[in-house]
Parts: C-alpha cells; sequence; structure tokens
C-alpha cells in the first residue's frame, strides 16, 4: 500500500462535547433526568472534567498535539436557560473559547446541538413540540450573531440517528423499560404530560422526534445561512461500518435503509456529513455475527476494526454525495495499547478512500479525555487523555503522542 496522504488543507482534531466535559450543566434535560428517581443513568454528570472552568488548559492540550482543529459544542441550556432568556454570559464563554481556539491556530468546528437540550425545551416534549424547529433555529440565530464569522464549521445535530441505532445493540429490556421510567419520573417532577429528551428516547416517539429534528435542522441551516451564506453547515451521524457475510445482504441493507438512510438523503442538500464511527458488524441471514474468539473487542463487545472507518465513510458518501468530515472516531477500552496500535491503520484506510475518491475536510478523534459517556457514566474510556477525579489533572497517555506524531508526519508529507 502506498504512503498514506492527506490534502494539505486537511482538518486534523479531536473532539468534545459540552455536557460530557463542562460540568454543572444545570439548566439541561439531562442533568434533569440524571437526578429523577428512578433513573436510567449510572452516575449523575456532576463537575464532569471541569471544562467550563479549564477550557484554556484544555486548548493549550489540544495544541500542542500538533492539531489545527477542534471540535466541541455550545450547550443551548447554558446559552437559553430560560425560554426566550439568553444568556450574555455564556455566550461570552463560548465566544472567548472560539477566540481561544483561533489564537492558537484551531479551526473551531461548532455542534450546535450535541443531544442535550434546555430543560424547559424537554418539559415542552422536545421535537414532539410542533415550535420546536423554531425555537431550536432562534437558539441557532443568536450564537451566529455572537460569533458565527469566526465558526470553521457548522453541526446541527449529534448523532440523530443514535435511536434507531440502539434497537440494533441488543440493549436488555430492562434498559428500554426504564428509561420509560425516567421520562414518566421526569414528567411528574416537572409537572407535564410529555417530559422528553434527544437521547433517552421512547420507541413510539421515534417518528416524530425524526421529523421535529429534520425539520430543525433544515430550519438552524436556514438561520446559519442566513447570517453567513458561506459557512459549510451539515450533520453528524452515528455509523457502524455494517457489512454483509454468506447470506447477510438483506440485513444489512434493511439496518442502513432503518438507521441511515433518511439521514444520509437529507444531508445531499448540505455542505457535508459528518461520519462517527466506532466498530464494524458483520451480518450473516440469522443476523449480527458474532466476533472472532481470539479478536481484540472494544467496550461495545465487538471487535477492534481499524478498517471499519474507511467502510463507514465510503458508504457515507456513495448515498449523501457531500464532503465527508469524520467528526468522531476512536475505540471504547481500559487498554491504551489497543488504542494507540488501532489510529495509525484507522488513517491509513481514511487515506485510501480519500485515493479512492471520497472527499474527506477533516479527521476528529473521539475524544480529548475520558468523560462523562451518558447513561454509561464515568465507566468508559475513549479519551487520549486520564482524568484526575478528585484534582480534574489530565495526564496524558501513550495514545496520544501516537496521534501527535501521525499528524506531525501527515501534515509534513502534504
Amino acid at each position: 500500500m502506498p504512503a498514506a496522504s492527506f490534502p494539505a488543507d486537511f482538518l486534523w482534531g479531536v473532539a468534545t462535547a459540552g455536557h460530557q466535559n463542562e460540568g454543572d450543566n444545570v439548566t439541561s434535560d439531562t442533568w434533569f433526568l440524571e437526578n429523577v428517581t428512578p433513573t436510567v443513568f449510572q452516575a449523575r454528570s456532576g463537575k464532569a472534567t471541569n471544562g467550563w472552568e479549564l477550557w484554556e488548559s484544555d486548548l493549550d492540550i489540544v495544541a500542542g498535539l500538533g492539531l489545527n482543529a477542534y471540535r466541541f459544542s455550545v450547550e443551548w441550556a447554558r446559552i437559553e436557560p430560560l425560554e426566550g432568556e439568553f444568556s450574555d454570559e455564556a455566550l461570552a464563554h463560548y465566544e472567548a473559547v472560539i477566540d481561544g481556539c483561533l489564537a492558537r491556530g484551531l479551526a473551531p468546528i461548532v455542534t450546535f446541538n450535541h443531544f442535550t437540550s434546555p430543560h424547559w425545551f424537554a418539559a415542552r416534549g422536545a421535537w414532539l413540540d410542533p415550535e420546536a424547529p423554531a425555537l431550536f433555529s432562534r437558539y441557532c440565530g443568536v450564537v451566529m450573531d455572537r460569533f458565527g464569522d469566526r465558526i470553521a464549521l457548522a453541526i446541527t445535530f449529534n448523532e440523530p440517528d443514535l435511536p434507531e441505532m440502539l434497537t440494533w445493540a441488543h440493549l436488555p429490556e430492562f434498559v428500554v423499560e426504564l428509561e420509560r421510567q425516567t421520562l414518566e419520573a421526569a414528567g411528574r417532577e416537572a409537572g407535564v404530560d410529555k417530559y422528553r429528551a434527544g437521547n433517552v428516547m421512547l420507541r413510539e416517539d421515534f417518528a416524530g422526534m425524526r421529523a421535529g429534528m429534520t425539520a430543525g435542522h433544515r430550519t438552524a441551516k436556514a438561520a446559519i445561512k442566513a447570517r453567513r451564506p458561506h459557512l459549510p453547515v451539515g450533520l453528524s451521524l452515528a455509523m457502524v461500518d455494517d457489512v454483509a457475510g454468506p447470506g447477510g445482504e438483506a440485513t444489512r441493507d434493511r439496518k442502513r435503509a432503518e438507521v441511515y438512510e433518511h439521514w444520509l438523503e437529507l444531508a445531499r442538500d448540505d455542505d457535508f456529513v459528518g461520519v462517527q464511527n466506532y466498530e464494524r458488524i458483520a451480518y450473516g441471514p440469522d443476523g449480527q455475527l458474532p466476533a472472532d474468539p481470539d479478536a481484540s473487542l472494544n467496550g461495545m463487545g465487538t471487535t477492534v476494526e481499524p478498517d471499519s472507518l474507511r467502510g463507514a465513510v465510503e458508504y457515507a458518501y456513495s448515498v449523501a454525495r457531500v464532503p465527508i468530515l469524520v467528526s468522531e472516531h476512536g475505540v471504547g477500552t481500559p487498554d491504551d495499547r489497543i488504542r494507540a496500535d488501532f489510529i495509525e491503520p484507522s488513517l491509513e484506510g481514511l487515506a485510501q478512500a480519500i485515493a479512492d475518491g471520497v472527499p474527506v475536510l477533516g479527521y476528529c478523534h473521539w475524544t480529548l479525555m475520558d468523560n462523562f459517556e451518558w447513561i454509561f457514566g464515568y465507566g468508559p474510556r475513549l479519551g487520549l487523555h486520564e482524568v484526575d477525579p478528585e484534582t480534574f489533572a489530565r495526564t496524558e497517555k501513550p495514545s496520544a503522542d501516537v496521534y501527535r506524531q501521525l499528524v506531525r508526519r501527515f501534515r509534513a508529507g502534504s
């Protein structure tokens, strides 16, 4: 295989998310759901990694990896903690992060909704509310008015296809029931009939939530483009590299149709689509095929397969036909040796996709540091750095230097 190469303007980054890193996101729906009884969340986010206070030194870490891009989210719940009331303090904070990125040579890739929304929005029924798209686009407009002139790429939604994907993940039925109990408890606590959220979703709501987020993406993009017509706008999708073993083509194609195709077809009108890939799953005529007994497994119990990134990117492009941003890619494992060995062959596969004609804008590794992984709490490990839960000190793992050296090599060769 020829030496991997990437375009000269390729974006090399890491990805993070507000609720998972900032801490004390107390006016959000996720915070509310973490603190009701019963709750599907195994832990409360609390201070998370204290990223709200440590953002400047975190940006220094990103720059110290030799990167030129940083993907992060702005928290709607912080910016609009009460309906129609916008926080100048929160806007000033995120504006400082944007300017901090630019001062360090990092292109700001901004996600406008990374699962979490304001508590008041969830109490209205979230994306089931007919007014939801207008409310979301109003917030996006406020963000754009403040610092939209300095954003490099705009991502409206993070993984709006995840609920459908999780129906293929064989979650125990008690988890599905606990999600229902969590939302019912939140509704009682909030005094509303339907408390709904983007990352704890009931199956009977899938169609309505998808319709609301689809409209929300379109109205948000319109609001962003009204203020900056040439800013590239897209959304990011959770994407397994689904492959067919002998006789598994029908199952693979059914999953693609149920999980990805709506969003990839929507993305045909966008400037790019984000691919977020963590695994490859093979299907036979009776469903998912087991992993090889000798294979290294990730936290989802599937084989660690570096070539899954190439497969996911090529499939996404075959449907959407717009440029690809690898907005997340990584491996969940407490064994950093697996992560360190995983990055280079993954990037070589991505380079092969580019050589084969797929336009790829950049690559963002998930994630800068171990953080709050939603209903799974602080158990999963996907970071390039460890975080002390008491002092919040960041400690570089060997995989971080592997990524640094690879980026240095690829940037020098571009």
